[in-house]
């Protein structure tokens, strides 16, 4: 008889139907993965058979179409990985959905409030410990911390038709004992700026004497004279990196940086001109905004005009990704027909890009879907068809006079 072939028919097209419907009810869901659901025939020692069952579903993990959404805690991920997370217990779960948040306590997070984990950050300034083990991943609100001037540049174009002056009736007070003058900018170790004043006095042809002068400082921090000479191109030909002290003040003690004045030259220009000075220190700074780059990296922005990376975040690959196992909410778990997770940065090895400002969309073609959804109605109307029939036949046997 056929009526245990047409419901098992009738069981396999509903399965069907139940992938597909959940295929289009998802379409719109960010980093979502299409599924399909394979059959097998079910054989017990007859050649006709004893009907049809449901094999499996699969999952197909091919790339949805990146959307740009310009909020700086999306990222969008093309290609192979997955994003890694992990609960309040440890457990760790796989996405493709890259619409992250903060939790209350600045955690990144998805919007199922899973922990974003990558490579922290350590040391000053802060770098990312590649290959270290994951860790959740936060936005924290701490202020960046001040940093002293080492280094600076200054490129100055000084003129060689300037009179000649002597040394011995220099004062800083009296612009007329000197040819030129600029002050630069620096920051102490408590983030306190310092304004450098430095003094060109022409002694010779070819030859000045630079002083300098922190004038911010309520010690003394000046040096000089210092010799610049030139050859008779304009190219200077004394030490280009100089010496240059800071004071104290508010509470921080002296130092020394080291100032550049490569490039420096000797023109008869008409006037002395200098580049804008460019130096490595700056002051404290507090979070104003931050966002998700291109290579994972998180940065935050700083009032003081900085930026400092505050992690990373990890891919996880698989060498058979349709072996994980759906756990709902858009995230898989690691099986044992999965492998175990290779983790590593995007677009590295066989890990896919990043795209920072965007989501990948679902992958469910609708159009396919739609016309998936008429064939397993006609399977379904199909198998009750045979069950019609199988109760003719049986109502015809037992009318037999």
């Amino acid at each position: 008889m056929g009526f245990s072939q047409a419901v098992s028919g009738l069981n396999a097209a509903s399965s069907n139907l139940d992938v597909i419907g959940n295929n289009i009810s998802n379409s719109a869901t960010s980093g979502y993965k299409s599924s399909t659901i394979a059959f097998a025939d079910m054989f017990a020692g007859s050649d006709i058979g004893m009907g049809v069952k449901v094999a499996g579903v699969i999952q197909d993990f091919t790339d949805g179409t990146t959307t740009s959404t310009s909020r700086g805690l999306d990222v969008a991920l093309s290609g192979q990985g997955f994003f890694r997370l992990s609960d309040d217990t440890g457990a760790v779960y796989y996405s493709r959905n890259g619409q992250f948040t903060l939790d209350e306590n600045r955690n990144l997070v998805n919007m199922q409030g899973l922990t974003v984990t990558g490579y922290g950050v350590s040391g000053t300034p802060p770098t990312v410990q590649t290959g270290s083990d994951p860790v959740a991943l936060s936005i924290p609100t701490t202020q960046m911390s001040a940093s002293a001037t080492t280094t600076g540049a200054l490129v100055a174009n000084l003129n060689s038709s300037d009179d000649t002056l002597t040394t011995a009736g220099f004062d800083m007070a009296d612009a007329d004992t000197y040819n030129a003058k600029t002050t630069m900018t620096t920051y102490d170790s408590l983030g306190n700026a310092h304004a450098i004043d430095l003094y060109f006095v022409k002694t010779a042809d070819n030859t000045w004497q630079l002083y300098s002068n922190d004038s911010s400082s309520t010690t003394t921090a000046t040096t000089g004279p210092t010799a610049m000479t030139f050859n008779s191109s304009g190219v200077m030909t004394s030490a280009s990196t100089l010496t240059i002290p800071l004071g104290d003040l508010n509470g921080a003690t002296g130092q020394d940086f080291e100032l550049s004045f490569t490039n420096s030259m000797q023109q008869n220009t008409g006037s002395n001109t200098f580049g804008n000075p460019t130096q490595d220190g700056y002051k404290p700074g507090e979070l104003t905004s931050y966002q998700i780059n291109d290579d994972g990296t998180i940065v935050g922005n700083y009032s003081n005009e900085k930026t400092q990376v505050l992690g990373q975040i990890v891919l996880a690959n698989f060498a058979n990704s349709e072996g994980l196992q759906s756990m709902g909410d858009n995230v898989w778990k690691e099986t044992s027909s999965s492998g175990q997770p290779l983790l590593g940065l995007a677009d590295t090895g066989n890990l896919g890009s990043l795209t920072s400002g965007a989501l990948e969309a679902s992958n469910v073609d609708l159009s396919a879907e739609l016309v998936n959804m008429i064939v397993a109605q006609r399977a379904y109307q199909s198998n009750a068809q045979t069950i019609k029939t199988q109760d003719q036949i049986l109502n015809t046997l037992v009318n037999l006079r």
